[in-house]
């Protein structure tokens, strides 16, 4: 199981900055904590391409897409427990099946975080158009609001977010406990009273079919979802600061999941009991027979709003349902709190960079500290360009589609890693074990490949070709400047040469 060279785990844990970490949180703390982090763009945005896929059967998808994620979360966890360093799942793989392995997780993160920055870009687009759209009475060119596969040219508001969020990150930011429980309340909060208008209009007809595509729409669309659970893992990376953590990070883990999860099924059958929600084309983009005239029609309908309906499904709901102002609302709630959102992929992706670059994978000038701001600037200010390019010129589903694949071959990776190290190094001290490893692991890495499959053949041949760039960056160049391979870092020691810088905070 192992691939090439080693980073032992006494290796890496010295190469990190040491301090003592204060166990506070308890599992209601950690509830609100994975709440605030899954909720974003996934179901703001998303829950009118899952519709486009699977029609009311979206909601057996956000399901499925929840307990995927489960599982992965509770190996997530020990594996955090264990290594709380910066570098997520490249760190684990690297101390676990070697540096090829870690090295395509860490290739393949770049898709998750850089790419979903690209999509909640997007997203956040979508909500701030149309709410200047419909207060102010005016409208944009969609030209300048949307991407050539929407029928524009450039999205220049998603750009503007994506750059101001990179100014953000290489000046320095720190988000304090209140602002960040403010926004959680204003996203809580939109999404509740969505509900609370929506649910009482429900007309049970529109619910059937339930799956007009069948399994495979609820399975496209399952993998699709999963974009909005992304971010569960806040909760994993705080288990050495929680009290008792055998007992409640699961509480944490399970218990954020499955209130988001209740969330999201309340909000999906909102919006398919009140406007419907019947696919026009399939799973794989043919186009579905339209039947009889009024089916045709409500195709038509259907795809002629399909396009501004998943840029801002929530509020472009509460509009058709007689509620203008209240998805007024709703698009305030998303301008305002998806930022946010942006800032952290952001943020992990530029620290992701910063330890491979520390490794010798990447190029040093990757883990320059800014003299001024202390922040690693260069790569920074490279995945913000990178980011506003991404959300420039690519929809909210592609984006979206390509993250999860980078997502589920990292979830995957870090399943089979805590398999692996309990056979190599089963007394290692774990503040958190995965309960019923053998059943949960597995079940963790066959629902990441089936959520892969279940992906578009056109996501699929990105992420293959996409890996195949990887190897080659990595046989041309990493190979030979890997710290490890060049011995300044001792292979299974645990011992290093003087510790490289440790990854730097976001400042204030």
């Amino acid at each position: 199981m192992i691939f090439g060279r080693i980073k032992s785990l006494d290796a890496i844990l010295a190469t990190a900055e040491k301090k003592s970490l204060t166990r506070s949180l308890g599992a209601f703390q950690l509830t609100m904590l994975g709440i605030g982090a899954v909720i974003g763009t996934g179901i703001f945005v998303l829950t009118a391409e899952a519709a486009q896929k699977a029609g009311p059967g979206m909601m057996a998808s956000f399901i499925i897409a929840g307990f995927v994620c489960a599982f992965a979360a509770l190996c997530y966890a020990e594996m955090a427990a264990m290594v709380p360093v910066s570098g997520s799942a490249y760190t684990y793989s690297y101390a676990v099946m070697g540096e090829l392995v870690a090295w395509m997780v860490g290739w393949a993160l770049i898709l998750e975080y850089a790419i979903a920055a690209g999509a909640v870009s997007v997203g956040w687009s979508g909500y701030v158009v149309g709410l200047i759209e419909h207060a102010f009475g005016i409208d944009i060119p969609n030209m300048l609001v949307r991407g050539p596969f929407d029928g524009g040219l450039i999205n220049l508001p998603a750009m503007l977010i994506a750059g101001l969020v990179t100014w953000l990150l290489v000046i320095g930011t720190k988000e304090s406990a209140m602002v960040n429980a403010v926004l959680v309340a204003i996203k809580v909060a939109a999404l509740t009273l969505f509900i609370v208008l929506a649910v009482p209009v429900i007309n049970m007809d529109q619910f059937t079919p339930f799956a007009p595509l069948g399994f495979a729409g609820i399975s496209a669309a399952a993998a699709s979802i999963f974009f909005a659970y992304v971010g569960f893992d806040a909760v994993s990376t705080a288990a050495e600061e929680t009290k008792n953590p055998q007992r409640n990070m699961p509480i944490g883990l399970i218990g954020s999941l499955g209130i988001c999860t209740i969330f999201y099924l309340l909000v999906a059958a909102g919006v398919i009991g009140s406007v419907g929600a019947q696919p026009v084309s399939g799973p794989g983009g043919v186009a579905l027979p339209t039947g009889s005239p009024e089916l045709a029609s409500q195709c038509a309908a259907i795809k002629d709003a399909a396009v501004v309906c998943s840029k801002e499904a929530l509020a472009w709901t509460m509009r058709e349902i007689g509620w203008p102002q209240v998805g007024n609302l709703i698009g305030l709630a998303a301008g305002l709190a998806l930022p946010s959102v942006i800032l952290m992929m952001m943020f992990g992706q530029t620290r992701i960079f910063f330890v491979m670059s520390r490794d010798g994978l990447l190029p040093a000038a990757f883990s320059k500290i800014h003299p001024k701001f202390h922040t690693p600037h260069v790569i920074t200010i490279l995945t913000g360009g990178f980011v506003a390019l991404f959300a420039a010129f690519f929809p909210v589903g592609i984006l979206a589609d390509v993250s999860n694949s980078g997502t589920l071959f990292a979830f995957a990776a870090v399943s089979i890693a805590v398999l692996v190290l309990r056979k190599t190094d089963p007394d290692r001290r774990r503040p958190f074990r995965t309960p019923a490893v053998i059943v949960m692991a597995p079940l963790a890495i066959i629902g990441c490949v089936y959520l892969f499959v279940s992906l578009g053949m056109p996501t699929k041949l990105m992420f293959v070709g996409w890996a195949a760039v990887g190897l080659v960056v990595y046989f041309t160049y990493s190979y030979s400047r890997s710290h490890v391979g060049r011995g300044h870092v001792e292979v299974h020691e645990t011992d290093s040469d003087a510790p490289p810088q440790p990854v730097p905070p976001i400042a204030e």
